[in-house]
C-alpha cells in the first residue's frame, strides 16, 4: 500500500507544539516558522514578501486597556450617587452614570452585573493624529503598489532607493489594517466605550436602609470587557474595606500593566479562519514567531552577556505550551497558548497573579461573553411547542426588551447575543444602537433611536407595545409581535421581481420571516400545501440543523460559525437579487473585470442548482431583502464591500463562486476543468490560499470538493490539483485542512505526484537530460 506523505512537514523541523525543554527546540520552532510562513511566497508564487508579523498591542503603546474606573453608591435620600471617577471624570452627567451602574431592583439581589455603552467623542487632537496616520499609511501602500507596476514617484527618489518603504513599513499587506473592525471607519462616530459594572448589596444594620449598595465599573474601548470580571470582584471587595481613590488607582494601574505584546495581529482573512475553526493549533506558529522575535530582540540588546555556572554563554529561554509540565512547574520563560483562539496573560493585583484570557480574533458586533446556544435554546423549545408566524415588517432585527428575568446580567447577555446573532460577525450597526440594560427613566431617549435592541427588567415595558416591535420574554421563552407594528410597504423591488418572474410572483410573502437577516423568527410555517414551497427561505432547515448541532453538543464556536455562514449567504443572495431586479448591485464583490480566458471560471456570486431554485429562494427573501436595504447595517456593509474589493487578493476571480459550483452543480468535464485550472493557476500566495480556505471551512467539508480534482478524467487537471494541494499543505493554516482530508484522497494525491514525477523524468531522459 502507498505510504501517505505529508507535504506540510516536508523540509521542516519538529514544531514546539509539544513540550520544549532546550535551546535546540526553540531553534526548531524558528525553522518551522520560517518555512511554513514563507512557503506560499516561494517558487510557487509571484514575488511578494510575507506580511510582517506585528503585535495587536505593542510594547510602548500609549493606548490603555482600561480608560476609567467608576464607583457609585445608592443613597437613601439622594438616590444613585457617583462617588469616584478615576483618573478623571468621564462625563459631567454623574447622576446618569450612577443610575446605569445601579440597575432597578438591585436591592433584591446580593450581587449583579450590568453592561452599557457610552458614546464619548475623542479630542480634536486625537482625531487629527489618527487621520494623518491613516493618510500616511494609505500613501505608502499606494506607492508600494505603483512601484510594483514600475511607476516611480519623485518622492521615492527623495526618500532613497526604496522610497522609504522598508520592511517595517508594511502596515497593510493586502487585506490587512484597512479591513479592521474599527467602527470609526464607517463614519458612525468614534469607537464606543464599553462599561462593565459590578453591583454588591451588603447587609448593614447601622445604615438607614439596612444595606450598603455600591457598584464599581471598568470602562474600556476593547469589546472583550468580560475578562475583567474576576478583577472587579476583588477590587469591589477591597473598596468596601477602603473606599478611597487609591483603591481605584491600584486596580487601574494593574489592568493597564497587563502585557499583551506577544499576541499576534491577524489580518481579516486570518481572523475569519480562526473564528470558524475548532482547531486549537491554528496559527500557533505566529505565537511562536512572536516569542522568537522577542528572544532575538533581548539577545541583541544584551551586548555583554555573563557566563552561566557552567562557564558557557547563557541558554536561550525555552518556549513551552501552556499547561505543559514545564509550564506548571514554573520553568517556562515564554508560553504558547494551549488554544490559539485565546491569548493567555495575567494581571498582578495586590501581588496576586490573576490569569486572563483575551480573544485573539475579535469580529464586528462581538462584545463581551455571551452564548448564542443559550439564546437559541431559550426560545426554541417554546416556539417548537407553539409555533408563531412572523409576517414581514419594516424593521430588520428583532427589537424589544425581555421583561423581568432574574437579573440584569441575564438581559445584558441576551442583548449582546442578539446583536451577534443579527450581525453574524459580518454586518455592523447593531451594538452602537443597543442598550444591554435600560430602565423607565431612559424611555424618552430610547424612543428617539431609529431601531434598537434593549434589555430591561421592569414589567411595565410589557404593557407598552408602542415602545417595541418584538418582545422576547426570557422567562417564558416566548416572543410577541407588537399590535402597533406597521406592515411592510410595497417596494419597487418587490413589484419588479413579480413582473420579471410572474410564475413565482405568488410565492412572495408565502414563507414567513422577518425583514432582516439573522432574525430569531427562523422557523417557517406556510399555509401552502406544497411541500416544495413550505420553506422558501431555508430558515426552517437551517434552524433544524442548528438545533441538531446543539443537541449533539456542538460548541459555542461551531454554532457561531454556522450563523456567520448563514448571514454571509443572506448577503450574497441579496446581491443576486439586486443584480436580477435592478440590473446591478451595490453589494457586488465579484471580479473587477471579466477574463474571457477563464471560461466557466469567470462567473461570480451565489450559486443555485438551477434557475427555478434560484427564483423560489429569491421569492422567499424579497421582503426581508427589501427591508434590509433601508437599514444601517446595509449601508455599512456596502462600505465594507468597497474597501475589501480594493484590498482583497485574487481581484479577478470569485473563489466562493467557483467553490459553490463544484459543491452544488453537476458540471461537464470541460466546465470543471476550467474551474480547477483557474484555481491552480491563480491560488498561489499566502493570502490567496487564506481566501480559498475561508470559502471552504473545515466545518463545511473543507478541501473535499477541491480534492475531487484529483479524480478528474483529464490528466493535466489531476496534476495541477495535486500541485495546488501541495501548496495548501505547505501553508501555515492550510496544513490543518490538508490533514483533515480522507485517506482515500491522500492516497490519490501520492499516486498522482508519483505519476507526474515519472512523466517529468521520462521527458528529461527523452531530451537528453536524464540522471547519470
Amino acid at each position: 500500500m502507498d505510504r501517505i506523505s505529508d507535504p506540510s512537514s516536508r523540509g521542516k523541523a519538529p514544531s514546539t507544539r509539544t513540550v520544549a525543554s532546550s535551546q535546540q527546540s526553540t531553534h526548531s520552532a524558528s525553522a518551522h516558522l520560517r518555512y511554513s510562513h514563507s512557503a506560499a511566497a516561494s517558487s510557487h508564487s509571484p514575488a511578494r514578501r510575507p506580511r510582517k508579523l506585528r503585535s495587536q498591542y505593542p510594547r510602548g503603546s500609549t493606548e490603555n486597556h482600561v480608560e476609567y474606573i467608576l464607583v457609585a453608591s445608592f443613597d437613601i435620600d439622594r438616590g444613585p450617587v457617583m462617588e469616584h471617577q478615576y483618573p478623571v471624570a468621564i462625563t459631567g452627567d454623574e447622576h446618569m452614570l450612577a443610575e446605569l451602574m445601579l440597575p432597578d431592583q438591585v436591592h433584591v439581589r446580593n450581587q449583579d452585573w450590568t453592561i452599557f455603552f457610552l458614546h464619548k467623542d475623542s479630542s480634536q487632537e486625537e482625531d487629527e493624529a489618527e487621520r494623518q496616520a491613516k493618510e500616511e499609511r494609505r500613501a505608502r501602500r499606494n506607492r508600494r503598489r505603483d512601484r510594483a507596476k514600475g511607476i516611480i514617484h519623485e518622492s521615492d527618489d527623495e526618500d532613497g532607493v526604496d522610497g522609504g518603504l522598508d520592511d517595517d513599513d508594511d502596515d497593510d499587506d493586502d487585506w490587512d489594517d484597512e479591513s479592521t473592525d474599527s467602527e470609526s471607519e464607517l463614519d458612525q462616530g468614534p469607537p464606543l466605550i464599553y462599561v462593565l459594572s459590578l453591583v454588591n448589596n451588603k447587609p448593614d444594620k447601622t445604615v438607614k436602609r439596612g444595606a450598603v449598595v455600591k457598584a464599581m465599573a471598568i470602562c474600556t474601548r476593547h469589546p472583550f470587557l468580560h475578562i475583567y470580571k474576576p478583577l472587579l470582584l476583588l477590587a469591589l471587595e477591597e473598596y468596601f474595606k477602603a473606599p478611597v481613590p487609591e483603591t481605584l488607582a491600584m486596580l487601574y494601574n494593574a489592568v493597564n500593566e497587563m502585557d499583551l505584546s506577544l499576541m499576534p495581529k491577524l489580518n481579516h482573512l486570518e481572523r475569519t479562519l480562526l473564528q470558524a475553526s475548532e482547531n486549537k493549533d491554528l496559527f500557533v506558529e505566529k505565537f511562536e514567531q512572536m516569542i522568537e522575535a522577542r528572544i532575538a530582540e533581548m539577545s541583541s540588546a544584551d551586548v555583554i552577556q555573563p557566563l552561566d555556572a557552567s562557564g558557557g554563554p547563557p541558554q536561550r529561554p525555552g518556549i513551552f505550551r501552556s499547561g505543559s509540565k514545564a509550564h506548571i512547574e514554573g520553568h517556562a520563560t515564554y508560553v504558547v497558548p494551549r488554544d490559539t483562539h485565546e491569548f493567555e496573560s495575567k494581571v498582578i493585583y495586590k501581588g496576586i497573579p490573576i490569569p486572563i484570557k483575551v480573544p485573539v480574533a475579535v469580529m464586528p458586533e462581538i462584545v463581551g461573553d455571551f452564548s448564542l446556544v443559550k439564546l437559541i435554546q431559550t426560545f426554541s423549545d417554546p416556539h417548537a411547542k407553539s409555533p408563531q408566524t412572523f409576517p414581514p415588517t419594516r424593521t430588520s432585527p428583532p427589537t424589544g426588551p425581555p421583561p423581568t428575568p432574574s437579573s440584569c446580567s441575564e438581559v445584558a447577555e441576551a442583548v449582546l447575543a442578539a446583536c451577534a446573532l443579527a450581525s453574524g460577525g459580518i454586518l455592523r450597526g447593531f451594538t452602537r444602537y443597543a442598550f444591554p440594560y435600560t430602565d423607565l427613566t431612559k424611555v424618552d431617549d430610547l424612543l428617539k433611536v431609529p431601531g434598537f435592541i434593549a434589555g430591561v427588567t421592569n414589567p411595565r415595558f410589557d404593557e407598552k407595545p408602542e415602545w417595541w416591535d418584538l418582545l422576547c420574554d426570557l422567562r417564558s421563552g416566548k416572543m410577541r409581535i407588537s399590535s402597533k407594528i406597521e406592515p411592510a410597504p410595497i417596494t419597487e423591488g418587490l413589484v419588479y421581481f413579480q413582473q420579471q418572474n410572474p410564475a413565482y410572483a405568488s410565492l412572495v410573502n408565502l414563507s414567513s420571516g422577518g425583514a432582516g437577516s439573522g432574525s430569531s423568527s427562523s422557523s417557517s410555517s406556510s399555509s401552502s400545501s406544497s411541500g416544495s414551497t413550505n420553506d422558501l427561505t431555508g430558515d426552517a432547515a437551517f434552524m433544524a440543523d442548528i438545533l441538531r448541532a446543539i443537541a449533539s453538543r456542538a460548541g459555542e464556536r461551531a454554532i457561531r460559525a454556522k450563523w456567520r455562514a448563514w448571514v454571509l449567504k443572506f448577503t450574497r443572495i441579496a446581491a443576486a437579487f439586486e443584480e436580477s431586479v435592478y440590473g446591478q448591485s451595490a453589494l457586488y464583490n465579484g471580479p473587477d473585470a471579466i477574463d474571457p480566458s477563464l471560461g466557466s471560471a469567470s462567473g461570480h456570486g451565489y450559486v443555485w442548482v438551477d434557475e427555478a431554485t434560484k427564483a423560489r429562494e429569491l421569492a422567499g427573501n424579497v421582503t426581508r431583502i427589501e427591508g434590509w436595504r433601508n437599514t444601517r447595517s446595509y449601508y455599512s456593509f456596502i462600505q465594507d464591500v468597497n474597501r475589501q474589493r480594493a484590498l482583497r487578493p485574487l481581484r479577478n476571480l470569485d473563489l466562493a463562486h467557483l467553490h459553490d459550483r463544484l459543491r452544488t452543480q453537476r458540471l461537464t468535464p470541460q466546465q470543471s476543468r476550467e474551474i480547477y485550472e483557474a484555481m491552480a493557476r491563480h491560488v498561489r500566495s499566502y493570502d490567496d490560499i487564506c481566501l480559498l480556505l475561508s470559502v471552504a471551512p473545515e466545518s463545511q467539508a473543507g478541501l473535499f470538493y477541491v480534492a475531487l480534482g484529483l479524480f478528474h478524467k483529464d490528466k493535466e487537471v489531476r496534476f495541477r490539483t495535486a500541485d495546488l494541494l501541495e501548496r495548501i499543505a505547505e501553508h501555515e493554516a492550510g496544513q490543518h485542512w490538508w490533514r483533515a482530508l480522507s485517506r482515500f484522497e491522500k492516497l490519490a494525491y501520492v499516486r498522482i505526484k508519483r505519476e507526474a514525477e515519472a512523466e517529468a523524468a521520462a521527458k528529461r531522459e527523452e531530451n537528453g537530460f536524464g540522471d547519470d
